[in-house]
């Protein structure tokens, strides 16, 4: 296991992260101990959870878990989220003080800790003003609540104004921003990441595998069963699956995926996790596991190095569809120029 700073902070984590969205719906109580043991026994250090996931439960079976290790618990990072419904009163939602009190009190409460490392926004509110949420989460981590704070699905322009309200009243900055991020979904290459490099914040991607298609498990003729990532309501998931499935440069990708694997003898999940985990600005990649088996395979991309020019053809399979302007190669050409100048 490999280990980076957490973003801008001096916070160090493992490069993979143990993503707990399954703790307590795909993965019992007991199953989600031995996910964490094996975790922490293979080197990483960097938990991450949310109060909306299984309703509170996630947090509930972590807590529990750090409670019958004191060994363990010095070494975790911890990181939760807040911003969902955990209730169906207006203020049961959103970055609002008013919600965001209670719910890191209610986060605290179930994880058995007085302090959490990494607290995120799950998300964007167009309602709440950012000033009062960044207020909130600096009063947060002046009385110890809190040792950082960032987000999680903003786009480029969202986390750039966060980052400079912070700034101009003298807050504390953002460290971290989550976003979906794989082969399969590179879109946030154009403003989300460009926006984290230049305010030295760390990605923490979501979905690596794209809701299980790089682990090779899909074929034409298959269909998924079950939950996943990003199916969570049946009928979406099958439509975001049917979409994917129809579409040529899908299998372009994992066919050159799985010919990288085949090259190494490792499986198309360490090969997407290890090109992902080499990305600018990327500071832990989140592995979402049901099983310690799975855990265990993705794992070993830690120990995978990919050649320059392996990395450089899963990138170019991979590369993003866009139009003309703004962010074709007309465009790019008139953000770019040459240090010697010249026309």
């Amino acid at each position: 296991m490999q280990y980076r700073t957490l973003g801008n902070s001096g916070a160090v984590v493992s490069t993979y992260a143990l993503g707990t969205m399954t703790f307590g719906a795909e993965a019992t109580e007991e199953q989600s101990h031995a996910i964490l043991d094996e975790y922490f026994a293979a080197g990483g250090n960097f938990i991450d959870t949310a109060d909306v996931y299984s309703a509170g439960v996630s947090e509930e079976i972590i807590g529990r878990w750090l409670s019958a290790r004191p060994e363990v618990r010095d070494r975790a990072v911890v990181a939760t989220k807040g911003r969902f419904p955990m209730g169906d009163a207006p203020n049961d939602v959103g970055t609002s003080r008013r919600h965001l009190v209670r719910a890191l009190d209610d986060s605290l409460r179930r994880l058995g800790v007085d302090h959490i490392d990494l607290y995120q926004m799950h998300a964007w509110d167009p309602i709440t003003p950012l000033e009062e949420t960044l207020r909130f989460l600096q009063d947060a981590v002046t009385s110890g609540k809190i040792g950082y704070y960032g987000f999680s699905n903003f786009l480029g322009w969202q986390l750039t104004k966060a980052v400079h309200m912070a700034k101009s009243h003298g807050w504390s900055a953002p460290v971290t921003l989550q976003p979906q991020y794989s082969l399969l979904v590179r879109e946030i290459e154009a403003e989300i990441v460009p926006a984290s490099l230049d305010a030295n914040i760390g990605l923490l991607p979501w979905s690596p595998l794209g809701g299980g298609w790089l682990s090779g498990k899909y074929t034409r003729d298959t269909s998924p069963t079950g939950t996943t990532r990003l199916g969570e309501n049946p009928s979406r998931g099958m439509e975001a699956w049917e979409a994917r499935n129809a579409d040529p440069r899908t299998w372009e990708i994992l066919a050159e995926v799985q010919e990288t694997a085949d090259n190494h003898g490792a499986s198309a999940s360490q090969v997407a996790l290890a090109w992902l985990a080499d990305r600018p600005a990327v500071t832990s990649v989140i592995l979402g596991v049901r099983t310690v088996g799975q855990l265990a395979d993705n794992l070993a991309a830690a120990d995978l190095q990919l050649t320059g020019a392996e990395t450089d053809r899963l990138s170019v399979v991979s590369q993003p569809r866009v139009g003309v302007y703004p962010y074709g190669p007309m465009a790019q050409e008139q953000r770019y120029r040459n240090i010697e100048g010249g026309r």
